[in-house]
């Protein structure tokens, strides 16, 4: 059994990945590094590389549990009440809320282009819970991805974008 199946190693990679979010909130994706996520986390590098064997696999467990994130608030939240366009709509709209919500995700965007979770975020287990289109659910989410990287001027702007692309809301 490998130590993240445990229960003492998921408590420890999720302390780890909180330690990390704080320090890519502070600083940006790019800049901290596995010795300053390790301090952070309270643990030595050893551990932090018995659960993430590079920073690669850190930044990627991340972008993983920021997209099961969002996409759980996604099901509870339900904003797609519509069909058609009109849930596509609010589909791009809960999406584009629920990244600026996490700070560390939005200047992600703005700095870095958040190309690990935009991979995540496109992965056929990901784009399978938005729909039983891939290809639209995957459209959809590249429309929000532009949207984080170039907002619009406000949110009434982005709306009108989306309603063009997607379709008129009913």
């Amino acid at each position: 059994m490998s130590w993240l199946g445990t229960d003492h190693g998921r408590l420890a990679s999720e302390r780890i990945l909180a330690a990390a979010a704080e320090l890519f909130a502070a600083e940006g994706i790019t800049a901290p590094g596995m010795e300053e996520v390790a301090r952070a986390a309270g643990c030595s590098r050893a551990t932090l590389y018995r659960y993430f064997p590079n920073r690669r696999a850190l930044v990627a467990a991340f972008a993983q549990r920021e997209a099961t994130a969002i996409l759980d608030r996604f099901g509870d939240a339900e904003p797609t009440g519509h069909s058609g366009p009109a849930g596509l709509v609010a589909t791009a709209l809960h999406c584009l809320a629920e990244v600026r919500s996490r700070t560390y995700l939005e200047r992600w965007y703005s700095t870095d282009g958040g190309s690990e979770l935009t991979a995540v975020l496109t992965s056929p287990a990901v784009l399978s819970r938005l729909g039983p289109d891939p290809d639209l659910a995957e459209g959809v989410i590249r429309l929000v991805v532009s949207l984080l990287v170039t907002p619009g001027a406000d949110a009434a702007a982005e709306r009108r974008v989306l309603e063009r692309l997607l379709g008129r809301q009913d």
